[in-house]
């Protein structure tokens, strides 16, 4: 019997395909909450760290949380390493999700390389490493920034620790590059942002009181929104829409004042950048070092041998 060749595509392709798939179907079904998330801040910024240092994630990840990575002192060139990013948090916590239920929280990280570094390609990749990243989808962030690599989202409970494949460059092949010491940034959030890209509000933030005044009624909705109608001192009512998940801290009859929370926080994640250094170094020059510590052990044993003799030496001649 002859088998269809999508039948021979192993596991972790199809895993791929079927990752492409979602990513697509969702940033085209539902952009807003989608965009959140750093796999998707490539729709919108052509490079993800501005110049003042702070990556563009911040802009939809208003809480601060801690996000470390590790990476190798120094790396020879043609080499692959591993780069692991840490994205802490209490895995007991629930965050409030689109429809405004309760749900796990997902993480996502970028990681900026400097020039000339990528994802490794699998065939250069030792077996344990590629065991911590067969079911995770790493991609570049563009097809002219292969240095930067995304993520995300995944769930949290079994990744906050992330492994990234690093394939270091060859100077050697590319006169482009040097060796020396190259900055590396990292850019890690847990759990929804609190404002989409359009500069909107998500379910996942404070809503206050557009104007002060006394609030005259409240209207749930089947979908679990909330319609506050607020009538100020002098003119007509306003009624600020509140959408499904943040819990309401007001009441009817209560006088509020612009910019009063009107619900509690429901946000439980946040965004955290880090910063690590790593030395692109050359062969040539760790050969020169072995050799040099060679030179100094060997002068050290020809003095300590020279000094045996001298006092040999001196011996003997006392004796006479």
């Amino acid at each position: 019997m002859r088998i269809h060749p999508l039948e021979r595509l192993n596991t972790k392709v199809m895993a791929a395909i079927a990752a492409a798939i979602v990513t697509l179907v969702g940033s085209l079904s539902l952009p807003q909450a989608a965009v959140a998330y750093p796999i998707f801040a490539q729709q919108a910024y052509e490079n993800p760290r501005e110049a003042t240092g702070r990556i563009v994630c911040a802009n939809c990840h208003l809480a601060q949380k801690p996000t470390y990575v590790e990476v190798p002192q120094s790396v020879l060139p043609d080499t692959v390493f591993e780069a692991v990013v840490k994205i802490p948090y209490n895995t007991e916590a629930q965050q409030v999700l689109g429809d405004g239920s309760k749900g796990p929280l997902n993480v996502g990280a970028v990681l900026m390389l400097p020039e000339g570094f990528r994802m490794a390609p699998e065939d250069r990749m030792p077996e344990e490493l590629k065991e911590k990243v067969q079911d995770l989808y790493i991609q570049p962030y563009s097809e002219d920034k292969q240095n930067i690599l995304v993520v995300g989202p995944l769930p949290g409970e079994q990744y906050q620790e992330i492994a990234f494949p690093i394939l270091s460059p060859d100077p050697g092949t590319d006169k482009a590059l040097r060796f020396g010491k190259y900055s590396v940034h990292v850019g890690g959030n847990r759990g929804r942002g609190q404002i989409y890209l359009n500069g909107e509000k998500s379910n996942n933030a404070v809503y206050n009181a557009s104007v002060a005044g006394t609030i005259t009624s409240i209207t749930k909705s089947e979908e679990g929104s909330y319609e506050v109608v607020i009538q100020p001192a002098e003119g007509q009512s306003v009624t600020d829409v509140i959408p499904p998940g943040p819990a309401l801290l007001v009441a009817e009859g209560q006088t509020v004042e612009a910019g009063a929370a009107l619900t509690e926080n429901p946000n439980v994640g946040g965004f955290g950048q880090a910063d690590a250094e790593i030395v692109l170094q050359s062969p040539d020059r760790v050969k020169g070092l072995l050799a040099f510590f060679a030179l100094v052990i060997l002068a050290q044993i020809l003095l300590v041998l020279k000094k045996k003799q001298v006092e040999r030496v001196q011996a003997a001649e006392m004796n006479f």
